[in-house]
């Protein structure tokens, strides 16, 4: 029968347990029985990690901790030789000192001020970020600075007050080109009266650009034609327009004015919103970055922050699924081009 081999943290918390099975009355051969180890063995890890146990409690996974409980062996008098043995620990990577580079500071300023700005963001998007203003920097030291510093993205999010200055059914269609299909959906949120307001949010799931966010208390199937009029002047119009089957999308006027503009209608099953997933990501991001961190003091309000939001959402926010880089065409060449105006001067003036 093959030996069983414990590791230092079971070791350590075996000859903890039977101290204290010593401590309450307990014989030594009692605690050790009641710990599943011989007396001899107690006896023999008591003299060989008896200052491993005095180290914190924890599991050493980390070279870095396990760099501190060697220094603090050595301390209580073991030699660095046998404390890595122990702790299985290389002595290679005990002796290892790492060196700091010299932006270090800088960037870790950056990376902070970027968190700050951008509370939503993780250390993927925030290197996104810093690439854009001209660092050279790569993901895995910006997340290793991320987490020296204990930055994090919280699950909930208190809602704050702005500080105002003076001055048929659905066919999965893979988008292949702009303006090849649109998806729309309506979000809901509440300004601080209790109100409740309603956003139609519009987006070509190809490019991820957000076309549209206007906020409205009540929607007509007129309003929403205003709204995809305003758009399609702009950019022309779309192939496809998915939706779900709410009274403003179905509605007869509406589809007959679609119908006249040549773009073709897409309806998602009921109850299956993932299948109009382009949008609801975009709802999802819109919630989490957006509307769960504001308080809204009127429909004004909402509107300006909303409209403020999706020029964001284009143009600066890295997308995860574009290799970070924001959805809108412009900013992309604005990126490729490396133009003189940085979306993140503060950034820029770290560098």
């Amino acid at each position: 029968m093959a030996r069983k081999r414990h590791t230092p943290e079971q070791v350590v918390n075996l000859l903890r347990q039977v101290e204290v099975g010593i401590a309450n009355g307990k014989t030594t051969v009692l605690a050790c029985k009641e710990a599943s180890i011989t007396e001899q063995r107690y006896y023999r890890w008591r003299r060989e990690y008896g200052v491993v146990k005095d180290i914190a409690g924890g599991k050493l996974l980390s070279p870095e901790r396990r760099r501190c409980a060697v220094a603090h062996a050595q301390q209580k008098g073991m030699g660095e030789r046998w404390a890595c043995r122990v702790l299985k620990q290389p002595r290679g990577t005990q002796r290892y000192r790492p060196t700091q580079r010299e932006d270090e500071d800088r960037l870790t300023q950056a990376i902070v001020v970027l968190g700050g700005k951008y509370g939503r963001y993780g250390y993927r998007r925030i290197t996104a970020l810093l690439v854009r203003a001209g660092w050279k920097v790569g993901k895995d030291r910006v997340e290793r600075i991320w987490r020296r510093e204990e930055l994090k993205v919280p699950q909930k999010q208190q809602p704050r007050g702005r500080l105002w200055l003076n001055d048929g059914s659905c066919v999965r269609l893979r988008p292949m080109h702009p303006n090849h299909g649109w998806s729309y959906d309506f979000v809901s949120m509440r300004t601080h009266d209790g109100r409740t307001a309603r956003a139609l949010n519009l987006i070509d799931e190809h490019t991820r650009e957000a076309l549209a966010v206007r906020v409205e208390r009540r929607w007509s199937s007129a309003q929403v034609i205003e709204a995809l009029a305003d758009v399609m002047v702009i950019k022309g119009i779309s192939v496809h327009l998915r939706s779900d089957n709410g009274p403003e999308f179905v509605a007869h006027d509406l589809r007959k004015w679609l119908a006249q503009t040549g773009a073709k209608t897409m309806y998602i099953e009921p109850r299956s919103p993932w299948k109009n997933g382009y949008c609801e990501s975009f709802n999802s991001k819109m919630h989490d970055e957006f509307l769960n961190g504001e308080i809204f003091y009127s429909i004004k309000e909402l509107r300006v922050l909303a409209e403020r939001w999706r020029k964001h959402y284009n143009t600066v926010r890295p997308h995860s699924s574009l290799g970070y880089r924001p959805p809108a065409p412009e900013a992309w060449l604005a990126s490729t081009a490396r133009q003189s105006d940085e979306p993140n001067p503060e950034i820029a003036a770290l560098h």
